[in-house]
């Protein structure tokens, strides 16, 4: 693509951006570096790390984020008890139905704020980061893509691919 393209493509967006700024504007006050970067992570599908004391509204503008552009959102506070189960989601047998279901976890959501990501244990830092890195995480013996959207409960082998 030629950047005459690329700028075509950008202002035929930048209507859109705006009025995103307009509605982050409505809850939050002064934090434009912020949310120019929150932007730019998500059009960009990238990560993006938020430090900050305590008070600087850092969970509400991620979470107005998600709310003005109709998405999913889930705070994670990462503790030094977290099992990777608790992010990533496990298989549950239900034994009235004789069947394994999939529990998914808050891995699933489209915006995921983890809080304090340095307090968990080291196993649940590297299921954080390969989900992050493979944009995918695999529970019991099945893969699941990260970008599909989030339901509560798959059954085991529909909608996922086998590892």
């Amino acid at each position: 693509m030629d950047i005459a393209a690329l700028n075509d493509r950008v202002a035929s967006q930048a209507d859109l951006i705006q009025q995103v700024k307009v509605e982050m504007g409505k809850m939050i006050i002064g934090q434009e570096y912020m949310l120019d970067r929150l932007l730019i992570g998500l059009f960009t599908g990238g990560h993006i790390l938020l430090e900050g004391v305590p008070g600087l509204a850092k969970t509400l503008t991620v979470e107005t984020l998600s709310k003005v552009v109709g998405v999913s959102f889930k705070r994670l506070q990462f503790t030094p008890d977290l099992l990777p189960a608790d992010i990533l989601g496990t298989v549950i047998y239900y034994q009235k139905t004789g069947e394994f279901v999939t529990k998914q976890g808050p891995i699933f959501h489209n915006i995921i704020l983890a809080d304090e990501i340095n307090r968990a244990p080291a196993k649940v830092q590297s299921a954080l980061l390969e989900a992050m890195q493979e944009n995918q995480v695999t529970i019991g013996e099945n893969t699941y893509p990260l970008a599909q959207p989030r339901s509560e409960e798959r059954r085991v082998g529909k909608e996922c691919r086998s590892r």
